[in-house]
């Protein structure tokens, strides 16, 4: 019996230690996180759209705040809040062409998607995806589209997520 204890702990702790050398994830753990350039990155074992959301938006990081930028051609100069959130959705092809802050509040379905949200009302929105939001502040340049892991408060946002197909 304890040989069979002993084999069990071992393999247990094998099992674990492979997982963590191959960068998988724990439950509870995030899919995504923030690089010293601000970049997201995505998690080895990360759903597709998680993936896909990233590289979206990872295009656009580090572009000024710009009021009305991503309204007109998709790629621009600078990006506001829908803009930014816009612009994802586009290259995703779930969107045609881009929303205002309010227009978000049809978009897709209510509620919270298992991994991507978009979290909007009148005069803001933003989404979170794999555990980290990616926002503008929109006061400054240097406020345009990036991702952060600070918390934000989702009162009077609506929840809206992708349509199922």
């Amino acid at each position: 019996m304890q040989v069979l204890i002993r084999f069990a702990l071992v393999a247990g702790f094998l099992w674990c230690w492979a997982s963590v050398a191959q960068g998988e994830t724990k439950p509870g753990s995030s899919l995504v996180t923030i690089d010293g350039k601000g970049l997201a990155v995505v998690a080895k074992d990360a759903p597709e759209i998680v993936k896909k959301v990233v590289q979206a938006a990872n295009k656009i990081v580090g572009k000024p705040y710009k009021y009305g930028g991503g309204h007109g051609p998709t790629k621009d100069t600078g990006y506001d809040c829908s803009g930014a959130v816009s612009f994802v959705l586009r290259e995703l092809g779930h969107l045609d062409y881009a929303l205002s802050s309010g227009g978000f509040l049809t978009f897709g379905e209510k509620g919270e998607g298992e991994h991507l949200t978009v979290w909007a009302r009148k005069g803001h929105v933003f989404l979170t995806v794999g555990g980290v939001r990616f926002d503008t502040q929109g006061q400054d340049e240097e406020d345009g589209p990036r991702w952060t892991e600070e918390k934000r408060s989702k009162e009077k946002f609506q929840a809206r997520r992708l349509k199922a197909s």
